[in-house]
């Protein structure tokens, strides 16, 4: 990535993708910043070296308590409604400090192609575009200078001029806003939406060709912003590829002609693998015998979990090698939305172990 950006361009890694305390410290410093959704995830990066000014602290519900967290740590709040605006200028008069407040931007504009978009129509995500000149209003009558703009549309996007084009409607967006501010800002966050390819016959996302346009549009948008710094916010593209989950078979059983293999794993250890988070359709993601990776694939199955719902697949009529106990099943593409996006503690099973290779 630090190859293909062009110079200038700010890198930020969004914890809410992989928050493992070792992944982040690995990462800080290898980006330039973070973006973190919960107080927790600000304390995760804070931890690891990461400078306040450095984080943006997102999300359509910060609690008092988060927002008062951040505003004492000096770390960006990217305020997502006029009720968040006040909460966080009244933690500055009580703490006695300047707040660091950004605006997210629910932006005026859809994409397709995008797995899930996050803005362009209602949503409980950032301030409508109609709205936010008033809140830039308010801000003034606070006393509180923006530090910046953050526009995300969307995530999971695998087609590279989707991508462009939304840059670059972000780009105009911004421009557009910041038209007449009274100070400069310190940074615009452009979102990220860099998709990772999961099922078969999914192409792998462009990155060259989505770098080589910026090269094209930021200028524009330097030059009209003179001393702002952009940020590209990724976090499943940067780890999503890197991570694997590994469970044991503990069993292999036949129920009506059809073969169940199953593991010690399962949906809450890894809800993404399951279908149960965010497909529509359930789609199988990369699945091998680990202990068995160049086996001839001889049969068909059903790798299940062993949890008592039928939700708990972790690959539905797939052909592998003749898995035996004790074999391990592994599903490649699980660096990100794994283990935390999971709910572990369902029935009570053993947590997953994790560990940084």
């Amino acid at each position: 990535m630090r190859s293909l950006l062009p110079a200038g361009m700010h890198l930020h890694y969004s914890i809410k993708a992989n928050p493992m305390p070792a992944v982040i410290h690995y990462l800080a410093g290898r980006v330039d910043g973070f973006d973190v959704a919960s107080a927790q995830e600000m304390a995760l990066a804070l931890d690891a070296g990461a400078s306040p000014a450095a984080i943006g602290f997102a999300g359509p519900g910060k609690s008092h308590d988060d927002l008062r967290r951040a505003v004492a740590s000096g770390v960006s709040v990217h305020v997502e409604s006029d009720t968040q605006l006040r909460l966080v200028t009244a933690l500055g008069w009580e703490l006695g400090v300047q707040p660091n407040v950004a605006i997210r931007v629910n932006p005026d504009f859809q994409v397709g192609h995008s797995g899930m978009r996050m803005g362009g129509a209602a949503a409980p995500f950032g301030v409508d575009v109609d709205q936010v000149p008033a809140l830039l209003r308010e801000l003034e009558t606070r006393e509180i200078a923006l530090a910046g703009f953050h526009v995300f549309w969307g995530s999971q996007c695998l087609h590279a001029a989707t991508i462009i084009e939304a840059q670059r409607q972000s780009a105009d967006l911004i421009l557009r806003l910041a038209s007449g501010l009274p100070r400069p800002l310190r940074f615009v966050n452009l979102g990220g939406g860099f998709g990772v390819p999961y099922f078969p016959g999914e192409t792998p996302l462009d990155t060259k060709a989505v770098c080589d346009a910026m090269h094209d549009w930021l200028p524009r948008l330097c030059d009209g912003l003179p001393g702002t710094t952009p940020i590209l916010e990724l976090g499943r593209y940067l780890v999503g590829e890197a991570g694997i989950y590994v469970c044991r078979v503990i069993d292999r059983k036949m129920s009506r002609g059809r073969t169940f293999i199953i593991t010690d794993g399962g949906l809450h250890h890894h809800l993404a693998a399951s279908g149960n988070f965010g497909q529509i359709l359930r789609r199988n993601f990369p699945v091998v015998i680990g202990n068995r990776p160049d086996a001839v694939a001889r049969a068909r199955c059903h790798v299940v979990g062993c949890l008592c719902t039928p939700l708990d697949r972790l690959a539905d009529d797939v052909e592998l090698p003749e898995a035996h106990i004790g074999d391990f099943v592994v599903v490649k593409q699980s660096g990100a939305y794994g283990r935390s996006a999971s709910p572990v503690h369902f029935l009570s099973h053993p947590e997953p172990v994790e560990m940084l290779v």
